[in-house]
């Protein structure tokens, strides 16, 4: 049979038309990129990226399906460690893979008996003992022996990458995920994430470095990060710096937005607060919240209280149903008040609270690291950030936020937040597209920047051997430089003259400079060329700053390359990078040749991150 058209007629009867084309786009490129060639011997890992909440796991059962029309037969789909995520995606395939063989992790008889007859999706947690259970069944039945199996690793960031490389030892996810790749006669590992950059920081060393990547777009209707942390997308913003009651204003705005949208047909309007880790925190917050709400019950007619519930309502601008009158607005928000159906749902450790629970209805969630990763929220629509760290990590802070997706009005979603977050979250998405140019234009090697305050992920899966960071606003010059042609280079750079202080060139000269330069092993030449193509990849008109400089008699091996005047002109260059080139005369030095020495600063207050593996 053929498995994609079931799965995309199954799509189409529900009424998404729109959905089940880019199902098929995504698994016809993967199909004939990736799997149509696969040899049957090797190991192959790749990346599945899209937006966070953009649709990824209906993108993943588009590729199974794909995958299963190629002939491949056992697919491994892997989940975070939770059993309500593990259940839910496991109803999820039994929905709409009905065709497969589909075993959960008390399945192995089941597994055993299909024989790879029909093709089969097991669905696992990323738990080690899990994972070992089921290394063992599929080594006794010897299935994938003669078989290819794909992986398909669902937040691969997460948990499956080696938490002791820098103990010299493995985790036992990590262990357990190898010895399953190992034992098949040949794989193909698809790491799937939002946040991938763990996953692009890995070594090659690690067997989890993708060697393609492959990014789907978001659909229609998708509220992302340049929705919300662009220059056209600060309407939706609330700074809290300057307000003097922002937690209160925040539950004004989810009180006539639960009337707005409940009253227009919608299941569910949500307010999501993500304060800290600490549960006293979550505690107190809670406590606060329903002290606002008897305030408001309590004092519902006085002027006060119905000046900001106004103040609230001319906010709203829906998009996708009419403005409610504000009477009816105001009945509405009584009546929630009255009736206490305002559900205040504390999420942690302590606390479970399950999905169905804030399905329908007005609800205020309160959480901390349990609103990260597989935790989707219907119908939220304010969301009030203020967990702080002292280094935050890009990653985490994206799937925290849990703000993106499909269902959002954007005429009445909210976001309150202070200066300090707003702009982190604003670098991320800024680096988020440069890694999405990147891909789009087939750079393998993706590189990553952020500002000095924020890491890209967690230390512990990064190996420190060969991970490393290049900081902006800092001078980078090689000590034993070689020109593979002079005279190309004094071509190129003839038309910049020595008297001028600077030019605004095109990065692509940058570009074909550095190529005519070799360098010592130890100067990251090549990660400063990877940076500069993914400022290409961005903008293939980005603009840097040149220095050119001839007969200079500066001793080779000194402390300094720059004259003090130059390094003045480069040091108050803080948003371009700056290449500056001096010709030696060869008198001191440098084998008494002549020869171009180039210097290069990239922007001031970002660090610059970079991957090499033993061999480079």
């Amino acid at each position: 049979m053929n498995y994609l058209k079931a799965y995309t007629d199954t799509i189409r009867e529900r009424g998404n038309e729109g959905l089940a084309k880019t199902i098929e786009k995504t698994a016809a490129e993967v199909g004939q990129k990736y799997l149509a060639d696969f040899d049957y011997v090797s190991h192959k890992i790749g990346l599945l990226f899209g937006n966070v909440q953009s649709g990824k796991t209906a993108q993943m059962f588009g590729i199974i399906c794909e995958a299963a029309d190629q002939g491949f037969a056992a697919f491994l789909l892997l989940t975070t460690d939770n059993v309500a995520l593990q259940q839910q995606t496991l109803q999820r395939v039994e929905n709409d893979l009905g065709h497969f063989c589909i075993c959960g992790e008390n399945d192995a008889m089941k597994f055993t008996e299909n024989a790879l007859v029909k093709p089969v999706i097991i669905v696992l947690k990323k738990n080690y003992r899990v994972l070992r259970q089921w290394a063992n069944i599929m080594r006794s039945t010897a299935f994938m022996i003669g078989n290819p199996l794909f992986i398909l690793d669902d937040e691969a960031d997460a948990a499956s990458l080696n938490t002791l490389v820098n103990s010299s030892r493995q985790s036992s996810i990590n262990r357990y995920l190898d010895y399953i790749k190992s034992e098949a006669s040949s794989s193909i590992y698809l790491q799937v994430t939002g946040t991938p950059q763990a996953i692009f920081l890995q070594t090659i060393m690690s067997g989890f470095r993708p060697y393609f990547t492959y990014y789907f777009k978001p659909g229609k209707g998708y509220l992302g990060g340049d929705f919300f942390f662009s220059e056209s997308g600060r309407s939706c913003i609330r700074l809290i710096d300057d307000m003097d009651e922002p937690l209160r204003q925040a539950v004004f705005h989810h009180l006539a937005v639960s009337i707005q949208l409940l009253k227009s047909g919608v299941p569910a309007a949500n307010f999501m607060i993500h304060p800290s880790v600490r549960m006293n925190i979550h505690n107190k917050y809670k406590k606060e919240i329903e002290n606002i709400l008897h305030e408001i019950h309590t004092d519902f007619e006085s002027e006060s209280i119905q000046n900001l519930l106004r103040e609230a309502y001319n906010r709203l601008h829906p998009q996708k149903h009419m403005l409610l009158p504000f009477g009816q607005i105001k009945q509405g928000v009584w009546e929630l008040l009255e009736n206490k159906e305002i559900k205040i749902l504390i999420m942690n450790g302590k606390h479970e609270v399950r999905a169905e629970e804030y399905a329908s209805g007005s609800n205020i969630l309160i959480g901390g690291n349990t609103l990260g990763r597989g935790v989707t929220f219907s119908g939220l629509h304010t969301i009030f950030y203020t967990r702080t760290a002292k280094k935050p990590q890009a990653d985490t802070m994206w799937q925290h936020s849990r703000m993106f997706g499909y269902d959002r009005d954007p005429g009445l979603i909210e976001l309150y937040l202070d200066n300090r977050l707003y702009k982190l979250f604003c670098d991320i998405n800024a680096t988020n597209n440069a890694i999405i140019a990147q891909i789009e234009r087939g750079i393998e090697n993706v590189k990553m920047y952020y500002p000095e305050e924020l890491s890209p992920t967690r230390k512990e899966v990064l190996d420190k051997r060969y991970v490393f960071a290049v900081s902006g606003g800092t001078n980078y010059f090689p000590f034993d430089p070689v020109n593979d042609s002079i005279e190309e280079l004094d071509t190129l750079l003839q038309p910049f003259d020595d008297h001028v202080e600077k030019y605004q060139v095109s990065m692509q000269i940058i570009k074909r400079v550095l190529e005519h330069i070799q360098t010592e092993p130890e100067f990251p030449l090549k990660a400063f060329m990877s940076i500069i193509n993914m400022y290409i990849a961005k903008n293939p008109g980005v603009q840097a700053n040149l220095i050119v400089r001839r007969n200079r008699d500066i001793k080779k091996g000194s402390g300094a390359l720059l004259s003090p005047n130059d390094w003045n002109i480069g040091k108050n260059i803080t948003d371009k990078v700056v290449l500056t080139v001096y010709k030696m005369t060869g008198s001191k030095g440098w084998d008494g040749q002549k020869i171009w020495v180039p210097n290069i600063k990239f922007p001031d207050d970002a660090i610059y991150y970079d991957v090499a593996d033993a061999d480079e």
